[in-house]
Order: C-alpha cells, then sequence, then structure tokens
C-alpha cells in the first residue's frame, strides 16, 4: 500500500500469536494484490477499466465498497470511491485492513495489540497492567514535536488516525471538484472505536475545511478530533480532553 505497517503485540500463547502474526502480514500483502490502483493486474484496477464485475472480485471487494458507500453517505459527499472518474476506494482500504488484521491478532489470543498503518493506529485491550496504550499525533508545523497524545485509557478498543498536507503534499482530493483540496487545514485527527471509520472520516474533514469540518465530526457519535490549521490554530471537539494524555 505504498507505506509502512508495524505491530505491538502482547501477551497470548507466543506460537499461537507468532501464527496469527504471519497470517495478518500475509493478509495485508493480499489486500495490496486486490486493491492497489497502481497494479494493473489488480482485480480494483480490472474493476475499473470494465473487465472484472463486483460479483467477479473476491468478496472482500464488495464489502469494502459497501463501507465507502456508506462513508460517502455520512459526508454528504466529501468522502468518494472516484478519482478521475474510476473506482478508487483507497480512502478506505488501509484502515480496513489494518482494523481486520488487528482483530485477527485478538482472535488468537492477545492481550493487547497496537497495529500502525502508516500512521493510522488501531489499538485493542493493554500493553500491560494499569497501563493503556499511548499515541502521539505528529505537530504538522514543528517537525519532530507532538501535537498532543491520545490516551485508550478507560477503553477496550480505540483508533486514532490523521490526515493532511505536512508529509505527503497535498494528495487528498475534493471530491466536488477533482482537484487538491485546499483549505486552511495541514491536519485532521480523528479519535474513534474503529480505525475504519476514523481514516476515513479524517480524510473527508480535511477536504471540508476547518469550520464545516469541526461541526460534522462534532455530530458523529463516539468520535473526537483535532485540527490545525496552516495559521497555527487548533480547534478541537468538545469530548477531545478526556482522551488526551
Amino acid at each position: 500500500m505504498g507505506t509502512v505497517f508495524s505491530f505491538d503485540v502482547r501477551g497470548g500463547e507466543p506460537e499461537a500469536v507468532q501464527a496469527a502474526l504471519a497470517e495478518a502480514v500475509a493478509q495485508l500483502h493480499a489486500v495490496d494484490r486486490v486493491f492497489s490502483t497502481y497494479r494493473e493486474d489488480s482485480q480494483i484496477s480490472r474493476l475499473a477499466r470494465g473487465e472484472l464485475t463486483v460479483d467477479g472480485c473476491d468478496p472482500e471487494v464488495a464489502e469494502v465498497l459497501e463501507l465507502c458507500a456508506e462513508a460517502e453517505r455520512l459526508s454528504d459527499g466529501w468522502f468518494s470511491t472516484r478519482y478521475a472518474g474510476l473506482i478508487d476506494p483507497t480512502g478506505m482500504v488501509k484502515g480496513w485492513a489494518v482494523e481486520r488484521v488487528a482483530r485477527h491478532l485478538v482472535a488468537a489470543g492477545a492481550s493487547g495489540v497496537s497495529v500502525n498503518g502508516g500512521g493510522d493506529v488501531q489499538m485493542y485491550g493493554v500493553p500491560g497492567p494499569h497501563r493503556p496504550w499511548r499515541v502521539g499525533v505528529s505537530d504538522p508545523l514543528r517537525p519532530g514535536g507532538l501535537a498532543a497524545v491520545v490516551s485508550a485509557a478507560g477503553v477496550d478498543e480505540l483508533a486514532v488516525a490523521t490526515s493532511g498536507s505536512a508529509e505527503r503534499g497535498t494528495h487528498i482530493v475534493d471530491p466536488r471538484t477533482g482537484r487538491s483540496a485546499v483549505t486552511d487545514l495541514v491536519a485532521v485527527t480523528v479519535v474513534g472505536p474503529r480505525i475504519t471509520w476514523a481514516d476515513a472520516w479524517a480524510t473527508a474533514a480535511f477536504a471540508m475545511g476547518s469550520r464545516q469540518a469541526l461541526t460534522w465530526l462534532e455530530s458523529l457519535p463516539d468520535v473526537e478530533a483535532l485540527l490545525i490549521t496552516a495559521g497555527d490554530e487548533v480547534r478541537c471537539t468538545g469530548g477531545l480532553a478526556n482522551r488526551l494524555g
């Protein structure tokens, strides 16, 4: 998927967890083969060219496209499944894949799991007794610094996803113009139970701009967010403070 994945797995029976970890890595490579828009022979590329139907693809393709359609509906079109007129579920696939392999490791008996896919993190359980998972949020305007630290204290599952222009430039597209999204934002971090949705919401919110995004994010259940503008203004949802520490 053009990015780095890392795993932090605690507890469980070592052989079972090692086997599950190998399976998780294999799953991620399989997802890339099916969904990559850079591979001419991927099912998504062939679907976009009309060489396959959804029914002719692996069942995961229909699952992801249904999630994309739901994200598009809930974001009023700010999340889109299309790029340059072609099917492109890129904004959903990474988060979905991270969540899926994290759940796989939990099912194998791990007591604490943190999977990081390109900076988007899904956490389950705890890393140790009386110690919650914690995730640092990079400061987009001060390289090497942190804008916040998110804590999973008190919950069994938590996800943190960030979309922005600091590291990858203007790679997020405004679905209403088809061009790069130009807003007052440099980063949006979304916190919620599932990385599948947190990642999608961060992407959509960035395209909206800070004022509209904050109002929309406040309306979503179980979602908190931190927004940073190019003018170094920090805006956040009302309950974010409860997740910092």
